[in-house]
This record gives structure tokens, C-alpha cells and sequence, in this order.
């Protein structure tokens, strides 16, 4: 696991292409994570999601180098992650690991 700065978030796996803040993060902070060096965007609550580099509309989220949804829209660098901008896919995976698929 890729930590950062401060281990004020963590990326979960290397090819993620979002962190999971540690502490909650006014927008504006600084930080490096697992190689991305950026500035948030948003606020982002201890436990929730941001981007680490800019994931374009219909591109897969990738937390634990799993899918757990799709881009509804271009979400930039240190923005935050969410159903505002995401459109869940975990019900449809663990429905596919379940039937075997």
C-alpha cells in the first residue's frame, strides 16, 4: 500500500485512481499520494473518496484495484469521489462473483 504525506490518505492499491482521506481534509490541502502530488478540490471527509488524477466520463473507479463504479462525468485531481459524480457498479460485481461469473 502507497501511503502519504502525513498519512493524511491512502491509496489502497497501485492502480488505484482514487485515496481514501485518513482525517477529514479542507479543500485547498496539499498532498502526495502514491506517487500523485495534488491539491483538493473539495472537502473530504475522513473515510470518503477523492480522485488522483483525473478519471474521464464512463471510466472505471478503482478502490482495492476493484471496480466500484463508473465516472458520470470528467472528475479532476483532487476532487471528490461520490454519487454525485459516480454511478455504482458494486451491486452488478458481487452479483457476478456470486453466480460465478
Amino acid at each position: 500500500m502507497a501511503s502519504s504525506s502525513l498519512a493524511q490518505a491512502l491509496q489502497l492499491a497501485p492502480t488505484d485512481n482514487i485515496a481514501v482521506a485518513l482525517a477529514d481534509l479542507p479543500a485547498g490541502t496539499f498532498l502526495e499520494v502514491g506517487g500523485f502530488a495534488l491539491q483538493l478540490i473539495d472537502a473530504v471527509k475522513m473515510g470518503h473518496k477523492f480522485a488522483l488524477r483525473s478519471i474521464g466520463p464512463g471510466e472505471r473507479i478503482l478502490k482495492y484495484n476493484c471496480p466500484i463504479g463508473l465516472a458520470t462525468t470528467t472528475i479532476l485531481p483532487g476532487q471528490y469521489v461520490h454519487t454525485h459524480n459516480v454511478r455504482s457498479t458494486y451491486l452488478a460485481n458481487t452479483q457476478a462473483v456470486a453466480e460465478g461469473a
